[in-house]
């Protein structure tokens, strides 16, 4: 169980407050400001105080009724929204339904509550970015180990911003980053100085956006711990390979091939064998990609998740919102069914028969009531709820690079074929005879093609496909066109998942790109309190 402690109670993007839990004898957010940084077991307070404003914030429902811990911004909750937004997986009950159906309002608690949960880890990492120069400067922390504190906050200033901006901007593509982004928040707000001066902060342009979070990664690169592979808190704490990572990310939203490209050098080694895929490590760290498919979810911390929020039996956002009980059908016990596969991922002639991940990583929700669908098992404990989020993993980042090369080459690539392959062939029954060649594809948009569905079916129910479907929308070859058509909600027809068989009648609309329900609104309360934050238009 979590206690709230309010710092500075503001509204929405200018609130501040944290979680802390009930065990530790002084817990991080419940320092006062001028004692937080004294010492350096104070220091790692904090810090871990950051993580945990990533992990779970506090749920407002917006009804009068108590809050409650949810897995926001990048908990449960953020990867079942993810999902939901997208066509590849089904709301099978009504807890996601606005998502599922894009009915959201200015009011609707599930993005109230993203913004509001993303702009409170902001507003935490800059508190402590404050507090660690300081820190640093009065020798309570070491220089190198100051500039790496900061560096994970940057980390996830950044990676905090992009998620922003998938929800409530534009994408990158749409008039070259000139769009409304986000206001860009690098101050600490904990005063009414602070508050007034964020008022006078708008939505600034997705270019500027793009550049800041660059920066900010690049400051971490410079300075973060290098980590190892396989190591616990080298995969629940930013590394320079996460870091890496995350700017690969962000150049591929932003269309920068070459960028991509040059990023994925420093974690992929120049000459790999796809046939043997856990030789393919990286020179940093030492990632790479577990035996079997199932590898990343029977350990919480394998050597092929580069960056996870960590959860525990102790530590976690609570029933509502835990992976395994989103993701697991109830008939495994103390799963609930909420989130299953569609038919349109399962029954997509990409995703071939004998693919090993159909049967280690998904299973029949068949309960004889309401889960007639198929569910993945790459969350493991409903009961204690210990299943740490993926954020990135090698796979994604072999992924990256496969497609920019595709991308950035004037004929089919065999680099990018490779590429691809390595995370391929781990899947395939018989990846000797069934993997991709040169003569699998006519055009390089042949390739591409394979690669963004490689992403579809590698990446199922891990919040991957509605970044996909932002930065793909205007794409003049592989563009959604807006949000795809989606199965009916509440849809549980188990005999409609067949492997490359139709697809059934779907329920839910398309939503073109030019129909102002693409983006999500800004909370109501947000434009009440800061009203130079526009509005996205139609709301």
């Amino acid at each position: 169980m979590k206690r709230i402690y309010l710092i500075v109670t503001l509204a929405f993007g200018l609130l501040f407050y944290s979680c802390s839990k009930q065990i530790e004898l002084t817990p991080y957010d419940s320092l006062a400001s001028n004692t937080a940084f004294q010492t350096a077991d104070r220091c790692l307070l904090v810090l871990n105080g950051v993580y945990d404003a990533a992990q779970s914030g506090v749920y407002d429902p917006l009804n009068g009724s108590a809050n409650s811990v949810r897995g926001y911004p990048f908990g449960a909750a953020a990867v079942a929204q993810e999902e939901m937004r997208g066509e590849d997986m089904v709301n099978v009950a009504t807890f996601y339904a606005i998502t599922y159906q894009n009915t959201i309002t200015p009011l609707s608690p599930n993005n109230v509550n993203m913004w509001k949960e993303l702009y409170a880890l902001i507003n935490k990492a800059n508190i402590a970015i404050d507090g660690f120069t300081g820190a640093g400067a009065n020798g309570v922390l070491s220089p190198t180990v100051s500039a790496d504190y900061i560096a994970q906050c940057r980390f996830l200033r950044a990676m905090a911003h992009h998620e922003l901006l998938l929800h409530f901007a534009k994408p990158y593509a749409d008039n070259n980053g000139a769009s409304l982004g986000v206001p860009y928040r690098d101050f600490a707000i904990e005063s009414q100085a602070s508050v007034e001066l964020a008022k006078t902060k708008p939505r600034e342009p997705v270019a500027d956006c793009y550049a800041k979070m660059l920066a900010d990664l690049d400051f971490a690169e410079t300075n973060i711990s290098t980590g190892t592979a396989g190591n616990g808190t080298s995969t629940y704490y930013a590394t320079k390979a996460a870091v890496i990572a995350l700017k690969m990310r962000i150049k591929l939203h932003k269309g920068d091939w070459a960028g991509v490209i040059t990023e994925g050098n420093k974690l992929i080694p120049a000459t790999i064998n796809p046939q043997n895929w856990t030789s393919v490590v990286s020179p940093i760290g030492g990632w790479q990609l577990t035996s079997t498919v199932d590898g990343p979810f029977t350990n919480n911390a394998s050597k092929e998740s580069i960056f996870s929020i960590k959860n525990d039996a102790l530590d976690n956002p609570g029933t509502n919102a835990t992976l395994a009980r989103m993701f697991t059908p109830s008939v495994t016990g103390a799963g609930r069914g909420l989130c299953s596969i569609s038919p349109i991922l399962w029954n997509m002639p990409e995703f071939t028969c004998t693919d090993k991940r159909r049967t280690l990583l998904f299973t029949n929700g068949n309960d004889n009531t309401n889960n007639q669908n198929k569910f993945t098992t790459k969350y493991k404990d409903a009961a204690n709820q210990s299943d740490w989020t993926p954020y990135i993993r090698y796979a994604e980042v072999l992924l990256m690079q496969a497609e920019a090369e595709a991308r950035n080459s004037a004929t089919v690539s065999q680099r990018a074929i490779d590429l691809v392959n390595t995370v391929r062939n781990r899947a395939l029954l018989n990846p000797l005879t069934d993997a991709y060649t040169l003569a699998s594809f006519s055009t390089k948009n042949d390739l591409i093609n394979a690669i963004l569905k490689e992403r579809r079916i590698e990446f199922s129910a891990e919040g991957k496909r509605w970044g996909d479907i932002h930065r793909l929308v205007l794409d003049p070859v592989f563009g959604t066109g807006g949000v795809p058509a989606k199965m009916a909600n509440g849809f549980n027809v188990l005999s409609a998942f067949v492997c490359s068989g139709p697809i059934p009648a779907t329920g839910v609309a398309a939503i073109p790109y030019s129909d102002y329900r693409f983006l999500w609104p800004i909370p109501q309360q947000e434009r009440i309190t800061n009203p130079i934050v526009e509005q996205n238009p139609g709301y």
